[in-house]
């Protein structure tokens, strides 16, 4: 039998302290997420902006070496750490200013 290699980027979380931050586990899932879209579609924005150099209707020789920039681009966004663990980092190290609707409060 061979083993897999367990990814690095897996790591275990206290379900308590996230859920310390609002008091509830589903609410603080919930920003969790909301901040994981937003970093989620800046990558994206920064990746599309990147990627929108090559583009060109020209076909020659240096389309090749292009196709190996965008590789590497697209390689060096795939390693980054995934949205939703940078978000969770950033919840707990209260980065994120989140309130709540009904009351009001802004907390951090």
């Amino acid at each position: 039998m061979s083993k897999t290699p367990t990814n690095p980027s897996i790591i275990t979380r206290d379900v308590d302290k996230i859920a310390a931050k609002t008091g509830n586990v589903y609410e603080s899932i919930t920003i969790v997420g909301q901040r994981a879209r937003q970093i989620s579609s800046k990558m994206k924005e920064e990746l599309s902006g990147k990627l929108s150099e090559f583009a060109s209707s020209v076909d020659n020789l240096e389309e090749i070496f292009e196709n190996r920039e965008q590789i590497e681009i697209s390689k060096y966004y795939e390693r980054m750490p995934k949205p939703s663990a940078l978000a969770i980092d950033d919840f707990l190290a209260d980065k994120v200013d989140f309130r709540n609707r009904e009351e009001g409060t802004t907390e951090s």
